[in-house]
């Protein structure tokens, strides 16, 4: 499914320009916002040809996938400060009233981490719920910080991952209210590995969120 041009924009964000997708259901009233991010080979597009933008919105979601600072069609805009600083939630936290996103469901793969994690410690009031994706600075945050999270989190990881994959898997496992989500065969993308099943998991696990 093609998204029309007129849903492609762009979004001032501390001051830089970021592009972004939408993909709204046909429906008058969404069921929730998903956001979502990507790792440092991607962009929004890879959402867009996996179908994931496409398969939310057929399922009542609204869904938005925005490209990082200095990535995809984001590229003239710098990225925040690195993890340890509050630059990179204080970024994730703008994104989210720039556009006016309200609490969302945060899909974070890979290098994403590093914008996610830090967000859902400061800020997660602004999660309905998360959906990691072998995310990157899990390491950085004790069992005891992740203990104290209450939002509901969906852990995906391709089982062909070894390294981020099962890393995340470690750290991740100590959120409370989690499941996992292990795609067989998968790699580190495993999205785009296993497209049929990352769909399937993911609408099983947003259709039990109230």
């Amino acid at each position: 499914v093609a998204l029309s041009s007129e849903q492609c924009h762009t979004v001032t964000v501390q001051g830089q320009s970021l592009f972004y997708r939408r993909a709204e259901p046909a429906q008058a009233v969404p069921r929730l916002t998903v956001l979502l991010l990507h790792g440092i080979r991607f962009s929004s597009e890879t959402w867009l040809q996996v179908g994931t933008l496409a398969t939310l919105a057929e399922n009542g979601y609204r869904a938005v996938a925005i490209d990082l600072p200095g990535l995809g069609r984001s590229k003239d805009a710098v990225a925040p400060a690195p993890v340890g600083q509050p630059a990179p939630a204080a970024f994730l936290k703008a994104v989210s009233e720039a556009l006016d996103l309200g609490p969302a469901v945060v899909i974070s793969p890979s290098l994403s981490g590093m914008y996610s994690l830090p967000c859902l410690f400061q800020h997660s009031q602004l999660f309905k719920a998360y959906v990691p994706v072998a995310p990157i600075c899990t390491e950085k945050f004790t069992a005891e910080q992740y203990a104290q999270i209450k939002t509901p989190t969906l852990i995906v990881y391709g089982d062909q991952d070894v390294e981020l994959g099962q890393t995340s898997l470690n750290n991740l496992q100590h959120l409370p209210e989690h499941q996992v989500l292990m795609l067989q065969g998968a790699g580190h993308a495993c999205y785009l590995d296993k497209p049929n099943e990352w769909h399937h998991g993911l609408l099983a696990f947003l259709q039990q969120l109230k």
